[in-house]
């Protein structure tokens, strides 16, 4: 299990190599009451994934043979920066889900890029093949110990940006984001999960009692696409009694469009599916409840500028 040392050593580490990205506080939206933000989207690579990416490499022996990550996209382009910046060997394995965006930015990286048909679950089984017959290191999207604790320095940087919000609503895919935010807040705030009603790995596993695969589709599944939920994050939401919240793609694509139109801010579906529990009425919040939003990314697709 990963505890608050492992993500203050992590914080150390990656301190030099990412972006400590801006908040703000907003109101709008159609919502009664402000928002804080913090805004993951203009992280290295577009996503909060080079957090756990650099602590990963940083944190071991990495081998000659380079790492491996199978990824949605953002996990693959934040792998391959990592490698780059380090002087390692990437091969990244990402499904054509994907989409012509996020594999563009892995190319521009310089990776060694295998598009995999299918979905993410097929891209992790060409990636550990190649772990297998290489052997490379492996480097997991979500569920690895590493990933999580550098993806809970995400939380740990807000709170000491001034973060006062009482809960703090997070997209999930795999899990890692919030697992990384569970570790450490340890239950001093609520954590609300939000996932799409098409690619609910998390929700479907809390009702079964254990993690389960799913069928994965919609706006937002090339980066909240996971087939099954990593069981750092089951367990930790389970702790915690984190609530889980489904939204529709409508609704994703409402916030996505707010976003952009009252705050010009250009993210990706997974990005905007925090705000769009709040904005659908999905979550909904206590009279006096400060709430606070994690833009997670922002690579979309098509990229608007070529």
């Amino acid at each position: 299990m990963v505890d608050r040392q492992d993500i203050d050593a992590a914080a150390a580490r990656i301190a030099p190599h990412v972006v400590r990205t801006p908040v703000m506080e907003v109101s709008g939206f159609g919502l009664p009451y402000a928002v804080e933000m913090k805004l993951e989207q203009v992280q290295h690579t577009g996503s909060f994934k080079a957090r756990g990416a650099f602590n990963t490499l940083l944190s071991c022996d990495v081998p000659g043979a380079g790492l491996v990550a199978a990824s949605g996209g953002n996990h693959g382009a934040a792998a391959a920066y990592a490698a780059r910046a380090l002087g390692h060997r990437a091969a990244i394995f990402v499904p054509e889900m994907a989409g012509p965006s996020k594999i563009a930015l892995i190319e521009r990286i310089g990776a060694d890029l295998h598009v995999v048909p299918g979905e993410y679950a097929n891209a992790l089984q060409a990636a550990q093949a190649h772990e297998a017959e290489t052997g490379a290191m492996q480097i997991h999207a979500y569920d690895s110990p590493a990933t999580v604790a550098g993806q809970g320095t995400c939380l740990r940087e807000w709170e000491d940006q001034g973060l006062v919000a009482d809960t703090v609503l997070i997209a999930v895919g795999g899990g890692g984001l919030i697992a990384g935010a569970l570790a450490w807040l340890r239950g001093a705030r609520k954590v609300v999960a939000v996932e799409p009603e098409t690619s609910c790995a998390l929700n479907a596993a809390l009702t079964a009692g254990e993690p389960v695969d799913v069928e994965v589709s919609g706006v937002a599944a090339n980066a909240l696409g996971a087939r099954r939920i990593g069981r750092i994050c089951f367990d930790l939401v389970r702790e915690f009694d984190s609530p889980s919240v489904l939204v529709r793609d409508a609704a994703i694509i409402a916030a996505q469009r707010a976003l952009w139109q009252e705050r010009r801010q250009l993210v990706e579906p997974a990005g905007a599916a925090a705000l769009a529990a709040l904005m659908s009425g999905a979550y909904v919040p206590a009279p006096g409840e400060r709430v606070a939003v994690l833009v997670c990314g922002g690579n979309i697709a098509p990229d608007p500028l070529g």
